[in-house]
């Protein structure tokens, strides 16, 4: 085997090793004030960083394309409190629009 799947298995072996790790910990120990925020505040900041690597990112460079305004019409959908299904078409029609615009 190649040197990439040596990491690739000692990747997923860590991952595993985690979650497992969060059922092999004592539930007064998760039940912490502080824990909750932690896992909140990582849960947002992990979807955000998703968000924008998707939206602005091709390869190595930034870039401003139909994704862009898929994600802005989405945003006002959610501002809006459209449903997720709506939210979803809304960013899907605003990308086919503006891709059609030639962005």
């Amino acid at each position: 085997m190649s040197e990439v799947w040596w990491w690739l298995l000692a990747a997923c072996a860590v991952a595993y090793l985690t979650k497992l790790s969060g059922y092999l910990l004592p539930a007064d120990w998760l039940d912490q004030p502080w824990v909750r925020t932690v896992s909140t505040g990582m849960t947002a900041g992990l979807l955000a960083s998703l968000v924008v690597t998707n939206a602005f990112v091709t390869g190595q460079t930034l870039v401003l394309d139909a994704r862009v305004a898929a994600l802005a019409a989405g945003a006002v959908a959610l501002w809006l409190r459209a449903p997720y299904l709506v939210v979803v078409l809304v960013g899907a029609v605003a990308a086919a629009l503006a891709r059609l615009a030639g962005l």
